[in-house]
């Protein structure tokens, strides 16, 4: 990473041109047509998007991440369909770590040299991302292991690389929602930041899920060896499998069927059962074995939910299963999704509640398939959600839609065929028994 004076250095920088280019354009707006103001605006944040792709992807850290998170939830946003393409390009891989700083790092977390506490330690990464870069290994008695190492000086970057995008993102409202909400959701995104880069935190959820979905012949979660692993340095058992792209262009039908469900069945368990889910959703953090069966890899992003908060949140989907909107607008306001019953908004937020909740009514339902549309439903009512002020996005479902977005993507990938509806009802309704 770079020095904390040079980060400082250049994310000030980055702040500086991103909010001079709004005010610019504010100035300039000032002049110009209604029509060539919002063209115009839209080039300057296509042209901000681009500066803080190339910042960040050189920075890595928290801001890197960030980034990532903005990329995902922009949609939320009103943000132009360029600018968001132009963000998604910071889910690539960056650059990896030299592997001697790896070594040095891992040796003085562990107290010995690698050649002592390991048996092998491969010096070319499996992968690196923003907060941390993994390795294959061996144990001494030849157990194979992914070994993943925290960045260095990475804990001192989160409060200034967050200072800095909260900057960015108010200067000139590039997004398109109330101050008071985008910081409740740089908060939330901050809460889990900090978990993620302890990896303490991450076994002991690790460990967790492990337990809770050891009854599910289908899913696996790989074990934490604990005497090789620290807060910034985590070593976990290596799980077989194949990577999504493998398996979807070489899995059998009926293989993808499985995995595909097995994905969305964990998920809606592990939130309305385990009450906490799995809120890193990239297609990276998949293995699946030929016959369909499914690896869940790094448990650093998990969010837990309040059990009262969940049973509302719950309720809205129960109520929409069944078309009862009064139902589902008194949920909704109990979890803080509408400030108000404004008969407007609420009018927009059913529609986004009915076109999400379309797998969810009825029988079987194929993700993926020809009457899926789910996708271009909620598309359509997303800009009518931003410019409505009193429907609210609770920092509980930052993450929590980022996960049920995930599972549906993967199942949507596997063409997956399920009673969605049903499988949500049971999990909901001992949630709510067990309130």
């Amino acid at each position: 990473m770079a020095s904390k004076m040079s980060r400082l250095g250049r994310l000030g920088a980055l702040t500086t041109r991103v909010t001079s280019s709004y005010l610019g354009q504010a100035v300039s707006g000032a002049f110009q047509s209604d029509s060539a103001r919002e063209a115009a605006l839209a080039r300057v944040h296509l042209d901000n998007a681009e500066r803080i792709v190339s910042q960040l992807g050189a920075l890595k850290g928290a801001a890197m991440k960030v980034g990532q998170q903005l990329a995902q939830l922009a949609d939320g946003y009103g943000l132009p369909e360029e600018t968001r393409a132009v963000l998604g390009r910071l889910h690539d891989s960056v650059e990896p770590v030299p592997f001697a700083a790896v070594r040095a790092r891992v040796e003085a977390e562990l107290g010995a040299g690698l050649e002592t506490r390991f048996r092998s330690f491969d010096p070319a990464p499996l992968g690196t991302a923003s907060l941390g870069q993994a390795h294959a290994a061996e144990l001494p008695d030849g157990t194979p292991v992914v070994v993943t190492v925290l960045h260095a000086d990475i804990e001192d970057s989160v409060d200034a690389d967050l200072g800095a995008f909260k900057a960015m993102l108010h200067a000139g409202r590039f997004v398109r929602r109330p101050r008071e909400e985008v910081d409740a959701i740089l908060a939330e995104v901050r809460a889990r930041l900090v978990e993620e880069m302890d990896y303490r935190v991450e076994a002991a959820n690790l460990r967790a899920f492990g337990s809770f979905l050891a009854g599910d012949p289908d899913i696996v979660v790989p074990a934490v060896h604990a005497e090789w692993s620290t807060s910034r340095v985590l070593t976990m058992e290596r799980l077989a499998g194949r990577p999504l792209p493998v398996f979807q262009a070489t899995a059998s039908d009926a293989a993808k069927q499985r995995a595909g469900v097995t994905v969305a069945r964990s998920f809606l368990r592990s939130l309305y059962l385990f009450r906490a889910v799995h809120a890193d959703p990239h297609p990276g953090n998949y293995l699946f074995t030929p016959d369909g069966r499914v690896g869940l890899l790094d448990f650093g992003c998990v969010r837990r939910f309040d059990h009262a908060w969940l049973t509302d949140y719950g309720g809205c989907g129960l109520a929409t299963r069944y078309g009862d909107k009064e139902t589902c607008m008194r949920h909704a306001l109990a979890i803080g999704a509408i400030s108000e019953r404004a008969p407007a908004a609420e009018d927009v937020l059913w529609e986004l509640c009915t076109s999400i909740g379309k797998p969810f009514r009825g029988g079987p339902y194929e993700m993926g398939g020809p009457a899926d549309d789910v996708q271009e439903r909620v598309a359509a009512v997303l800009p009518r959600v931003v410019l409505s002020p009193q429907i609210l996005a609770p920092r509980e479902l930052v993450f929590l839609h980022r996960g049920l977005g995930g599972a549906y993507q993967m199942a949507r990938a596997f063409r997956a065929r399920h009673d969605w509806g049903a499988l949500f009802e049971e999990v909901y309704l001992q949630c709510r028994a067990e309130l």
